[in-house]
């Protein structure tokens, strides 16, 4: 009996402080791709990122003789990996290196219920309420509202503007991480982690590597930031917190869970401001409130 409840403290703690640690090393995830952007290009990165964790698995996994997926597991892990990973960090990494600000990618990033709602109606038929519809487009204008200055700059001279390619792209991988957030609680939610970890890191190398290939350039200056970065995204978001994100979407997440991940997006921006001073415009400030607002509603609806 004293196990038992031993076991359901132990529970109980992981899923009170779950959400905080991922919110923690999830907002910092983008401020990586703005720090080694001087040093090295950043689809080139992400695919030695990708390697690393794939090492790191198979290691945990290899020592650990966990059973490895099998049949059609094995697709299904490699494609959640390319959506969730590959197409996520992919495209938002690019769309950074186009101009976007880190604060910006990682509110965009927090619109996946929006694009969860939008997919569930338009796929498999489920009601909205007023109030998700409501949230809908309120979140959506502001996006429109974060975005609408830097697109406005593209094509000036030194205006440091962002094209509608960058901007559509973003938002293209916030729809990625979106399907492939609902593959991993359909249908691998009973794999183990560390195999898994595995799989989906070699389908995101997969995605990384075709964008290399098309856009990517061979520039690596092996500075100290460069080699920090790498390691951090590696044992932080790669490891620590896409474990984290998988285990909260196979346990449901927890009410706890989707109202906190609401704090990524104000604390990348702070993070984003002390580390590079990047700064808003009082629309984008506006259009932060308005997006937060929206998914919030969205998720009560």
């Amino acid at each position: 009996m004293r196990g038992a409840e031993s076991a359901a403290l132990r529970a109980r703690l992981l899923g009170w402080g779950a959400p905080w640690l991922f919110i923690l090393i999830w907002s910092t995830g983008f401020l990586v791709a703005r720090a080694v952007l001087p040093y090295a290009d950043v689809q080139l990165f992400l695919l030695v990122r990708f390697g690393l964790t794939a090492l790191v698995f198979t290691a945990a996994t290899l020592s650990l003789r966990v059973a490895w997926p099998r049949g059609r597991r094995v697709g299904l892990h490699l494609l959640a990996g390319a959506l969730m990973q590959g197409v996520y960090l992919g495209f938002s990494y690019w769309a950074i290196a186009q101009g976007l600000a880190a604060g910006v990618m990682a509110l965009l990033g927090a619109l996946q219920p929006l694009f969860t709602a939008l997919i569930t109606t338009l796929l498999f038929g489920q009601r909205q309420g007023a109030r998700a519809w409501a949230g809908l487009g309120i979140g959506f204008a502001g996006v429109a509202c974060v975005l609408a200055p830097k697109l406005a700059l593209h094509g000036v001279a030194g205006g440091g503007g962002l094209s509608p390619l960058g901007a559509g792209l973003a938002l293209l991988s916030v729809l990625g991480v979106t399907i492939g957030t609902l593959l991993q609680k359909s249908s691998l939610a009973g794999d183990d982690l560390r195999p898994a970890g595995v799989l989906q890191n070699l389908g995101a190398a997969a995605v990384v590597s075709v964008l290399f290939l098309t856009v990517g350039a061979p520039h690596w200056d092996a500075h100290p930031v460069l080699w920090a970065g790498l390691l951090w995204s590696v044992l932080g978001p790669s490891v620590i917190g896409i474990s984290l994100l998988v285990w909260m979407v196979r346990h449901g997440g927890a009410t706890r869970a989707t109202a906190l991940i609401l704090l990524v997006p104000p604390l990348a921006a702070v993070e984003a401001f002390l580390l590079f001073h990047e700064t808003l415009t009082p629309v984008q400030l506006v259009g932060f409130a308005l997006a937060l607002a929206g998914v919030g509603l969205a998720r009560r609806g």
